[in-house]
C-alpha cells in the first residue's frame, strides 16, 4: 500500500503518526510510505530520520494524491475539510461520540474511515488501544505539571531547617492515566491516595503503593462490555462527590482522571469540597474537556478559587511528544497489519476489532452507534 503521513493540523498538536522506526517495519513489508516535510519535527523526528527509514518527503498536494491510506493523529481537521481522495482510507483519533454529526456529512466524500477511540478493549486489541498508551503520558505529564505548579516540593525532607512533609496527593480515577499519575507522584515521594468505583481498581491502587478510599457504595454495573467506565447516574454522583469532599479537602494535590466515553465528565470534585482546601493547593482535571470533574475547571485555562488553582490542560499527551508517538505508531503500526492481507487493506466485517472502529464506508456510516449518535443530534 501507499500510506501517507500528513503534518498534524491542529494547534499545540505536536505528536506524528509514524516515527521513523514504524516506518522501517513497513517499508520492510514492501509498503510505502510517504510523509509530509515536516511532519515530525516537533517530535524530534527530521526528515532525514524517515528518509533513512524509506520514506518519500512530500508536499501536501504530493502527499495526498493518489494515497491509499492516510494515516494521522487527529483526524477531526480531515474529517471537517473533506480533502481526501474518494477511494482512500483514514486512520486516526476522530472523535466520533463528539462529533457524530460531522462524520455524517463528511461520509458521502466515499473515504473510509477507522476511529482508533472504538477499539475494544479486549485482549486481542490491547497492542493497538491508542487511548490506553496515549493515557499513559497524560497521568505521567498530570503528576509532573502537579508537582511544577504546587508551592511546595512532594519529597519528605529531613534538613537542618526543619522537616519539609511528603505532599499529600489524591487520585480520582484509577485507569491508566490514573495509575501512571499515582506511580509517579509516589516516585517524587509524595504520599498517595485514591479512589475509583470499580471494585476492581482497588486492588491496582495498591499495587502501585497508594492508599485506597472506600465510599461504601451501593453501585451496579461499573463497567461497559468495552471495558471502558460506566455512567453511574446524577445521584449516585452527587453521593460520590459528597463523600469525596473531606478528601479532597485534606489533600495538597487532587488529579482527577474520571471520564465516560462521549459524555460529560462526572462532577466529582464540588466547589465546596475546593474552598476547603487549603490556599496554594492545586486541582489538575484531566477530564476538562469534556466538561470536567470539577465545573470550576476550564479547558486550558487556570482558575482561582479560594487559593486552589484549578487547571483543566488538554495537551498534555503532546508534552512528551517523542514518547507519545513512539507509543501512538507502534498501536498504530500493529492495527494497520491486522487489516492487511497479502500486503492489500481488507475490511472484514466479522472482525469485532474492524467493526468497532470502522466508522465510514462507500458513502455512509456504517458504525452503528455513530450512526444514532448523528441521528440524535440533528434531531
Amino acid at each position: 500500500m501507499r500510506i501517507s503521513v500528513p503534518a498534524e493540523t491542529t494547534d499545540r498538536e505536536r505528536r506524528v503518526a509514524l516515527t521513523p522506526a514504524v516506518v522501517a517495519k513497513l517499508t520492510a513489508n514492501s509498503h510505502q510510505v510517504w510523509i509530509e516535510s515536516g511532519c515530525g519535527v516537533d517530535a524530534g523526528f527530521g526528515d532525514k530520520d524517515y528518509e533513512q527509514a524509506g520514506a518519500t518527503p512530500a508536499s501536501r498536494d504530493e502527499l495526498l494524491d493518489r494515497s491509499e491510506l492516510i494515516v494521522t493523529v487527529d483526524g477531526t481537521g480531515w474529517v471537517s475539510q473533506g480533502e481526501l481522495p474518494s477511494d482512500s482510507t483514514l486512520i486516526g483519533l476522530l472523535d466520533p461520540l463528539w462529533r457524530a454529526s460531522d462524520l455524517a456529512s463528511f461520509a458521502p466524500s466515499g473515504v473510509s474511515s477507522f476511529a482508533l477511540e472504538l477499539m475494544p478493549r479486549t485482549t486481542r486489541a490491547q497492542s493497538m488501544d491508542v487511548l490506553s498508551s496515549m493515557a499513559t503520558v497524560a497521568g505521567y505529564q498530570a503528576a509532573l505539571l502537579a508537582a511544577t505548579k504546587l508551592p511546595a516540593m512532594f519529597p519528605l525532607m529531613m534538613t537542618a531547617a526543619g522537616t519539609v512533609p511528603a505532599a499529600r496527593v489524591l487520585v480520582i480515577g484509577a485507569g491508566v492515566a490514573g495509575l501512571q499519575a499515582i506511580a509517579t507522584c509516589r516516585r517524587l515521594g509524595a504520599v498517595v491516595t485514591a479512589y475509583d468505583i470499580r471494585p476492581a481498581a482497588q486492588e491496582q491502587i495498591a499495587s502501585v503503593g497508594a492508599k485506597t478510599i472506600d465510599l461504601d457504595l451501593d453501585t451496579g454495573s461499573t463497567e461497559t462490555e468495552l471495558g471502558y467506565a460506566a455512567d453511574q447516574g446524577e445521584q449516585l454522583n452527587r453521593i460520590q462527590a459528597e463523600r469525596l469532599a473531606p478528601h479532597i479537602a485534606a489533600a495538597d494535590v487532587v488529579i482527577s482522571t474520571a471520564a465516560i466515553p462521549g459524555q460529560t465528565g462526572p462532577e466529582l470534585i464540588i466547589a465546596e469540597a475546593v474552598s476547603e482546601m487549603s490556599a496554594g493547593s492545586i486541582v489538575i482535571d484531566l477530564a476538562a474537556a469534556s466538561g470536567g470533574n470539577c465545573r470550576l475547571s476550564r479547558p486550558d485555562e487556570e482558575v482561582t478559587h479560594h487559593g486552589v488553582t484549578i487547571v483543566g490542560p488538554t495537551d498534555l499527551v503532546s508534552r512528551s511528544a517523542a514518547t507519545s508517538s513512539q507509543l501512538f505508531a507502534t498501536n498504530l503500526l500493529a492495527f494497520v497489519e491486522h487489516l492487511c492481507s497479502d500486503g492489500e487493506l481488507v475490511v472484514d466485517q466479522s472482525d469485532d476489532i474492524v467493526t468497532s472502529t470502522l466508522v465510514t464506508r462507500h458513502g455512509e456510516v456504517v458504525n452503528p452507534r455513530i450512526r444514532q449518535l448523528a441521528q440524535d443530534e440533528t434531531r
